[in-house]
């Protein structure tokens, strides 16, 4: 019997995942990272809304542990904290003071959800075959290409390949995804008619839910704001407070509503303008994951998104090197921002995705 070890997060997701799991055949076990350290992070203002990471880190595993004990499968919590620490809050600190919007449930999940947490719970000794997560996506084998696709759930409002568009043919190749067939009309029903409690559970919504400065350590270094004349029209409180596309906060009496169009570290600059200014149709990503084709050797035509919540739209993707590339948008984009992902589809299939680096008129 082949083996699957599912993330269970104490959702609906993964509890209804499990269950189709184990009415296909597979022997389950479940598994959860810890990664919140309530020593270190006790004065982390609450939150209404689940989350990650977070004080309700404790109750999430509770609640994974009770859906574990309804199915009577192993459950085990790998220990992550200080491992989470240095890969994903890190490196959420290090792009916002670079003046970059982070990803980092992106980054978690190449990182630690399908890279860490599996090569952890192998040294610990539990042994699988696959792994299970309960997101809206779905993973098939192309025989003629020899590799593994990632493609859109089939329902697409509830798709989430997006967030694992970075993820290796390896990693691809030992994941199940349960319920990219499936509505979360019909994964909450099925919940219901389990009689899980997790049935109308709030799912999670973000990483952190609470205001995210207060996870950064650097202390705030005040500067200008500027249109792009590079005339003076503020003073910001730190580049780390702003994220391109932000129109509150800026404290800034205009003819018209300003947004912020860029922020410059070097200068310590916050650079404002009109809607229009959003407005971009080249942008540059680096570090690009190509999933299924080996790489990009000429211009290919696709669609790309540049954010979760974007849809994507038509554009020509240039090689600029092997993990580099130029993406012109047919159509120019708001609020491309650099530090975000750039996923590529050709149709319901994820071709690859990278961070935006920059973006050009």
């Amino acid at each position: 019997m082949r083996k699957v070890l599912i993330g269970l997060s104490g959702g609906v997701d993964s509890s209804v995942a499990t269950h189709i799991l184990l009415k296909e055949g597979y022997e389950v076990s479940g598994i959860t990272m810890k990664i919140y350290d309530s020593k270190k992070y006790h004065n982390l203002p609450a939150s209404k809304k689940e989350s990650c990471f977070g004080g309700d880190e404790e109750k999430s595993i509770e609640d994974a542990k009770k859906v574990a004990e309804h199915y009577k499968i192993p459950f085990y919590v790998i220990d992550l904290v200080e491992e989470y620490e240095n890969f994903i809050l890190n490196y959420f600190r290090e792009e916002y003071n670079s003046g970059r919007t982070p990803n980092p449930c992106i980054k978690c999940n190449r990182d630690m959800k399908f890279g860490l947490l599996l090569e952890y719970a192998m040294k610990s000794g539990i042994n699988f075959d696959f792994f299970a997560t309960g997101h809206y996506a779905r993973v098939e084998f192309d025989k003629e290409k020899n590799r593994y696709i990632l493609k859109k759930a089939k329902f697409i409002e509830k798709d989430q390949s997006y967030f694992l568009a970075l993820l290796s043919q390896n990693q691809l190749s030992k994941v199940i995804l349960p319920l990219g067939n499936y509505s979360k009309k019909e994964v909450r029903e099925i919940a219901l008619n389990l009689g899980l409690f997790t049935h109308d559970k709030i799912e999670s919504q973000d990483f952190y839910s609470g205001d995210y400065t207060y996870l950064l350590k650097e202390k705030s270094k005040p500067g200008n704001i500027v249109d792009i004349s590079g005339r003076i029209l503020g003073k910001h409180n730190g580049i780390e407070n702003f994220t391109i596309g932000q129109r509150k906060g800026l404290k800034i009496s205009y003819s018209k509503p300003l947004y912020v169009v860029a922020i410059d570290k070097e200068r310590n600059e916050v650079i404002v303008d009109t809607e229009e200014g959003l407005f971009n149709d080249t942008l540059i990503a680096n570090n690009v994951n190509w999933l299924s084709i080996e790489s990009l050797k000429e211009p290919i035509r696709a669609k790309v998104r540049i954010r979760y919540r974007h849809t994507e739209d038509d554009a020509t993707i240039y090689p600029l090197s092997e993990d580099k590339i130029k993406v012109i948008f047919d159509r120019p984009q708001r609020a491309i921002t650099p530090g975000q992902v750039a996923v590529i589809y050709n149709n319901d299939i994820v071709l690859g995705g990278g961070f935006i680096e920059s973006f050009l008129k």
